[in-house]
């Protein structure tokens, strides 16, 4: 399930349905209003006209093993399952321990998104980049629910389980590092990717990649339940915070069909151009089909970016 905007801003002044059309319905005029984002719509109408570009196509490999559990989280009051992908056979000749990709979900999800062929399939795009020389890595994921991975007013401090209960709990693992990690997320987990390394900072975190992140420029925009109040998203908000990434990787991709592109763009934009981040924006609407296109070069990305931290 994806993350869509609350309320409609200014200058959205018609209403989604009224621009669910064709393109002969619209009209030119309409239709240029789609596609500078005046109106409403533009995510429908790439869909119908074709223009979200293919699907990304799971790799032809044996799947990186998976190891699942799960544990009574305090910081959550709830039980929360995760899972584990490791190469199955990697090559580092300077550690035993493989540095670790956290993986953060959408909303809807839990953590078997991350690896279910019908999502995001990276157990398989894991195996496919060790196979093609990336440096290995394990990736794991765990239940956010729809807590927007940060600390919430009514008890459920998704960010504090991953900082003090899953990431000490895979540190624990004789073949994982955990020090200094990298984070990848979708949608929702976009946005959580780009919250937790801007919270943790360079000396947790080298590299982050958001694809197609949930974010918005007010409160009045976002999504319902997504922050606590104004101050929630003013304490977490990622906007006109990108200095606070220097020293990380970072990697941002969004498609030009996907309702968050134009924030997605201005966020991206408001980067020093001697930091502006890796990625882009190309044909692609919010969904796992266009993610997936992303995720070889997002891995290699991440992969390298351990690598060199």
């Amino acid at each position: 399930m994806s993350s869509r905007p609350r309320s409609v801003t200014r200058r959205r002044v018609l209403t989604a349905g009224a621009a669910a059309g064709t393109a002969a319905v619209l009209g030119g005029a309409a239709l240029a209003g789609v596609e500078t984002e005046v109106l409403p719509g533009k995510a429908w109408l790439y869909h119908h006209l074709g223009h979200d570009g293919p699907d990304g196509v799971l790799p032809d490999v044996v799947p990186a093993p998976v190891t699942t559990g799960a544990f009574d989280s305090a910081a959550r009051g709830r039980q929360v399952g995760w899972s584990l992908a490791r190469p199955a056979s990697s090559s580092s000749s300077s550690s035993s321990s493989l540095p670790l990709v956290l993986a953060l979900h959408g909303r809807g999800q839990d953590h078997t998104s991350a690896f279910r062929a019908d999502r995001m399939g990276l157990d398989r795009y894991l195996a496919d980049a060790v196979a093609h020389g990336v440096p290995p890595f394990a990736i794991a994921s765990v239940d956010g629910d729809a807590s927007y991975w940060h600390d919430r007013g009514d008890g459920d401090h998704a960010e504090a389980m991953l900082v003090d209960e899953l990431l000490p709990l895979l540190a624990r693992e004789e073949d994982i590092a955990t020090d200094r990690i990298a984070l990848i997320g979708w949608s929702m987990g976009g946005f959580g990717a780009l919250h937790l390394a801007t919270a943790l900072g360079p000396t947790r975190v080298a590299a982050v990649a958001a694809l197609g992140p949930a974010l918005w420029h007010t409160y009045d925009e976002t999504a319902p339940g997504a922050y606590d109040d104004a101050a929630d998203f003013a304490r977490v908000g990622v906007m006109g915070r990108q200095d606070e990434l220097a020293g990380i990787a970072v990697r941002v991709d969004c498609g030009k069909g996907d309702p968050f592109y134009a924030t997605t763009r201005d966020y991206v934009d408001g980067f020093a151009p001697e930091r502006a981040p890796a990625g882009g924006f190309e044909l692609g609407d919010h969904d796992s089909g266009y993610w997936r296109r992303m995720v070889p070069g997002v891995l290699r990305f991440l992969g390298e970016g351990l690598a060199a931290g």
